[in-house]
């Protein structure tokens, strides 16, 4: 073999190489394109919630949501969560008449549509636990209260949530359910209200919620009675259609509904939703 011809030889194998190198290179560019987020994906942490939530909550709500509150407040450095407990009635009305709110919790469905028959909500409110009634009396139950009739005794003082009220609305229904008639001393505007009537002696008994006895401890003796069972009230919570801080408020209500919310509902006395 020729010199030349070796030449050409040497000159083609290097040319070869050359391209394979350049072939290679350009495959490993591909394989490095491939490994970045593809269009219209994100690799970015979810934005850090802050600012104030304003929650309106049924006044049964009252101790487990502060509790809640202050557990949001640790996880989540730089929110603040407040509330307005109430009858859910008049928090209704309050969220469409225009009051700044972010989330609502109601203690009845029937209240809730109040404010999604306004179109005041987002989507469709999610009940979240639910509440029984029992009754509360004076310590050591100097009367002898044992069932929903004994409330009927002439001279025994008792009062009632108010009709419109989610507590009452169920008191009511419960004492139908019974055929029994009850004149109350007063009518509260929430569960609270009655409740402190027992507390402060100025009535032998009061229907409230089982939660509401046991956040009482030893101020007031609770009488269960089975006509309760027909008046179960389930508690739906929403986010609000303008409410000022909605990334925050989603984060709050997932709270409430998640396992650690839960624990913290049922040990306050709620019934599963």
């Amino acid at each position: 073999m020729t010199r030349s011809v070796r030449r050409t030889r040497r000159m083609l194998q290097l040319a070869g190489a050359g391209a394979a190198a350049l072939m290679a290179l350009s495959a490993c560019s591909s394989s490095d394109g491939d490994s970045s987020p593809k269009s219209g994906t994100s690799t970015a942490a979810s934005p850090k919630l802050s600012g104030t939530v304003t929650v309106f909550a049924a006044a049964s709500l009252k101790e487990s949501f502060t509790t809640l509150g202050k557990e949001f407040e640790q996880q989540h450095p730089g929110t603040k969560v407040t509330f307005n407990f109430g009858g859910s009635d008049t928090l209704a009305a309050s969220i469409t008449g225009g009051a700044p709110a972010d989330v609502f919790a109601a203690a009845s469905p029937k209240t809730m549509a109040i404010v999604t028959g306004k179109k005041d909500a987002v989507g469709t409110p999610a009940t979240f636990v639910r509440n029984q009634l029992e009754i509360a009396t004076l310590p050591g139950n100097p009367d002898k209260v044992s069932s929903l009739k004994d409330l009927t005794k002439p001279g025994l003082k008792v009062v009632l949530c108010d009709k419109t009220v989610p507590c009452g609305a169920a008191a009511q229904k419960a004492l139908d359910a019974s055929e029994l008639k009850l004149t109350p001393a007063s009518y509260e505007q929430d569960v609270k209200s009655a409740l402190t009537k027992v507390e402060l002696k100025e009535a032998d008994a009061a229907v409230v919620y089982k939660t509401d006895v046991k956040s009482a401890g030893g101020k007031v003796e609770g009488v269960e009675f089975p006509e309760s069972a027909q008046a179960i009230n389930d508690y739906p919570i929403v986010l609000l259609k303008n409410a000022p801080n909605a990334e925050t408020a989603k984060a709050f209500i997932a709270l409430v509904q998640s396992a650690d919310g839960q624990k913290v509902l049922s040990r306050a006395g709620f019934l599963k939703p």
